[in-house]
Order: C-alpha cells, then sequence, then structure tokens
C-alpha cells in the first residue's frame, strides 16, 4: 500500500464548526491550511446542535445548585443530566474534577471567564455569515427560557440578577407577554426569560457547509482521514494516520506541518496527550428529534427548563435538541434519552405525530465548563481548541479570532484561564 506524504504550513485536525471556523480565518490572512477529518465538513455536533448563538450561556455545567442536586441528577434516568452507569469507573477522575468546580468560587470564576468569551460572540457571527454569504440563517430574534411553574418562574430571578451582573440583556416577563410572543406555544403558568440580544441559525447544517465552502475558496484544502501518531520534530511535527474513501481505508499518509492545530471536540484526548497535555477532557452525548412541517410552530429557540431541551424552530422542521448524558464515545445511543425527549416534545406540542428522525452526537466536556484553547505546555507548535461543551457553534469565531493570535506571536493575555497549563 503506497504511502502518502504530504507537507503543509498549518494542519487543523477536526473540519467540525471550530475547525472550520479557524481553517478559514487562518486561509484568508494567507496561511497555507489543510484540514483534516474522517467524516465530511461540518458532521456531528456542528450539524445536531440547538442553533442558538448563545452569548448568554455564561453559567457554568458546575454549579452549587448542581452539586446539591447531582446524586439525583446522574442517577436518576429521566434527568436532563444523567450518567450512563457502565461508564462510571472511565469517569471517575472527571466527576471528581467537576466536583470542585462546581464549589461557589469555582462556578463565578468560570462563569466570568465565559461571560468575556462570550461578549462579542453574536457580532463575530454577524460579521462571519455575512463573510460566507449565510446571512439569510441568522436569526435576530432572541431567545427564551420557559419557566412552567410559578415557583420556578420566581427562582430564576437570582440566575438572571447573577447574569446581569455578567454584562448579559436579560428581562423577565409574565404569561401574558410571553403568550403575545409566541402565540404558537401553549400556556406557560410561570412566564419567561427572554435574551433580546441572542441570534440562532435556522439550519446549522448548511451554514456550516457554506463555512466549509469558504474555507476551500480561501484556500484551504481538505484531506478525508484519521489522524493517529503526532510528534515533535526540530522543524515542526508530523502526523501519521490512514486517509479514507467512500469505502473506507483507502491508504496510510505521512503529513508534515510547522504547525498543528488540535480542533477535533470529543476526539481530541489521544492527540492532545501526544501532544503532552494531559487534559481532562470526556463526553458529553447530546440528541436530538425533528419533526418536518411547512410552518414553524414559535419564532425563537425557547427552552423549558426544567426539561433540560430547546425547542428549535429550523427551516422546515421542528428540532428538539438537548439533554446531557455521560457516557463516552463509544457506547450506542439509548433509546431511553431519545423516548424521554420525544415524551418532553408532546407534553408541549400533544398532537406532536411520530418524530420524522433523530440523532446523537459527541459534545467536548471539560470539568470547569471552559474551552481549552492555546498552545501546548511543550511549544507553541501545537495549539489546541476544542472542549467548548455546550457552545462550540458559539464559540466558533471566538476560538478561531484566538488560534491565529497564538500563531501571529499576539496572544491574548486575558483568555490565559482557557490555555492548557491550567490543568
Amino acid at each position: 500500500m503506497t504511502l502518502t506524504r504530504l507537507e503543509t504550513e498549518i494542519a487543523v485536525v477536526g473540519a467540525g464548526v471550530v475547525g472550520l471556523a479557524i481553517a478559514h480565518r487562518l486561509a484568508r490572512a494567507g496561511h497555507e491550511v489543510l484540514l483534516i477529518d474522517p467524516e465530511p465538513p461540518g458532521s456531528g455536533a456542528s450539524y445536531g446542535n440547538a442553533g442558538t448563538i448563545a452569548d448568554y450561556a455564561v453559567m457554568p455545567v458546575g454549579t452549587p445548585e448542581v452539586l446539591r442536586a447531582l446524586p439525583t441528577l446522574l442517577f436518576d434516568r429521566n434527568s436532563p443530566l444523567a450518567l450512563r452507569r457502565s461508564a462510571i469507573p472511565a469517569l471517575a477522575p472527571w466527576l471528581l474534577r467537576f466536583l470542585r468546580q462546581s464549589l461557589p468560587g469555582a462556578a463565578m470564576r468560570n462563569a466570568a471567564v465565559l461571560a468575556r468569551l462570550l461578549a462579542d460572540a453574536c457580532p463575530r457571527w454577524i460579521a462571519l455569515a455575512d463573510a460566507i454569504g449565510g446571512s439569510d440563517i441568522l436569526q435576530h430574534r432572541g431567545c427564551l427560557y420557559l419557566y412552567e411553574t410559578e415557583a420556578a418562574y420566581r427562582r430564576a430571578a437570582a440566575d438572571m440578577a447573577v447574569r446581569r451582573g455578567l454584562g448579559i440583556p436579560v428581562e423577565l416577563i409574565g404569561p401574558a407577554d410571553l403568550a403575545g410572543m409566541e402565540p404558537g406555544l401553549p400556556p406557560v403558568a410561570g412566564g419567561a426569560a427572554y435574551f433580546p440580544r441572542a441570534v440562532f441559525l435556522n439550519d446549522p447544517g448548511r451554514m456550516v457547509r457554506l463555512l466549509a465552502e469558504a474555507a476551500v475558496a480561501a484556500g484551504a484544502g481538505v484531506l478525508r482521514a484519521r489522524a493517529g501518531r503526532l510528534a515533535r520534530q526540530v522543524d515542526g511535527v508530523t502526523l501519521d494516520g490512514v486517509t479514507l474513501d467512500g469505502d473506507g481505508a483507502a491508504g496510510p499518509f505521512h503529513l508534515h506541518a510547522r504547525r498543528v492545530v488540535i480542533a477535533a471536540g470529543a476526539h481530541s484526548r489521544a492527540l492532545a496527550r501526544a501532544a503532552g497535555d494531559r487534559v481532562p477532557l470526556d463526553t458529553e452525548r447530546g440528541y436530538h428529534l425533528e419533526w418536518d412541517m411547512p410552518a414553524p410552530r414559535l419564532s425563537r429557540p425557547s427552552c423549558p427548563t426544567a426539561r433540560g431541551f430547546y425547542l428549535c424552530p429550523m427551516e422546515g422542521r421542528l428540532r428538539v435538541a438537548g439533554t446531557v448524558e455521560l457516557g463516552g464515545l463509544h457506547a450506542p445511543p439509548s433509546p431511553h434519552r431519545l423516548a424521554r425527549l420525544e415524551a418532553g416534545a408532546r407534553a408541549i406540542f400533544p398532537d406532536l405525530p411520530a418524530p420524522d428522525r433523530s440523532w446523537m452526537g459527541f459534545r467536548p466536556s471539560i470539568p470547569d465548563s471552559l474551552p481549552v484553547i492555546g498552545p501546548s505546555v511543550a511549544g507553541a507548535e501545537v495549539i489546541h481548541a476544542y472542549g467548548h461543551g455546550h457552545i462550540g457553534l458559539t464559540l466558533a469565531p471566538v476560538t478561531a479570532a484566538l488560534v491565529e493570535g497564538w500563531i501571529a506571536g499576539r496572544p491574548t493575555e486575558r483568555f490565559d484561564a482557557v490555555l492548557p497549563g491550567r490543568f
């Protein structure tokens, strides 16, 4: 079998939305870029998400409230946050870190970092969508958190006060105002929190395809391959792996690059370790169901907070996306999680028929809910760009700007909290 030998200035491993945004930005800046991924660009979580550019998502997953409820959340099969029991031994070190990061001081520090990272996410997405011809996909209608009881609505006031303190515009609205905004929703007894600045994509898959096309048009190459061994050399980095075609493996490759950007999402841990960085990366398994329909039943993403999913008005369909299952990369989708998602959707819209399709994908999860962005502790020839959890879509253009800064030698010091050396 012939060995394919390749050279490039910058190899970006991972062609999800984060890797594509990085490749697009670097190629437009004049760099030679090669994207490497075993799947077509924009597959996986980049396609299957809720479509929200969630600049309001400043609260980490781990908080004191979650810590108090953790035993119930993890071991209740119907919880929005669940643990696959077979994964407990492998997850134990991650869970211990998560517990520490859920303490009050750590949670507020993490929230402050997230707020700074997210501050210009929406303007960056507006500019990116305009640059790649996707402005019609970007919807400027805000986002809703729904509270199905008056007690939940009252409790939300404290959470929203914290978000306002971190610079997030939010309005608490009662049932009558909510009904005026979303007449297609059934009555909601509590009310809602409205985030007016948020934007959303009514077709994330199409937006990511446009981003892939724009990256290639800017000069980025694409190699359909699975990267394996990473090794540092005196003049850069080598990657070895297997190229793929439509029928499977096509042959081995050996790539030499001056720099490698690891942006492989939930699949980044092995490459990070090969680069010399022990990053506590694990996997959240997210799900969605879709119902085809000619007109949406609501006009903006709406999250029934007690149920842990979003009702998402996509182009030509309703997507119900969310819930978290800690369970690794290899177990099959959980029929129970899909069934709970369907039951939750029918609790809102009882007349929904059987869903037209289902999906499961992998979110890269770090115990402190902060991404990993910046150079390897062993040297800047390897740059990390993964671990975004629920906000990978949101932070894609922000991450691309930070990576370009590191490559150009002008890092943004205020984001030291996301460097891989923090572990």
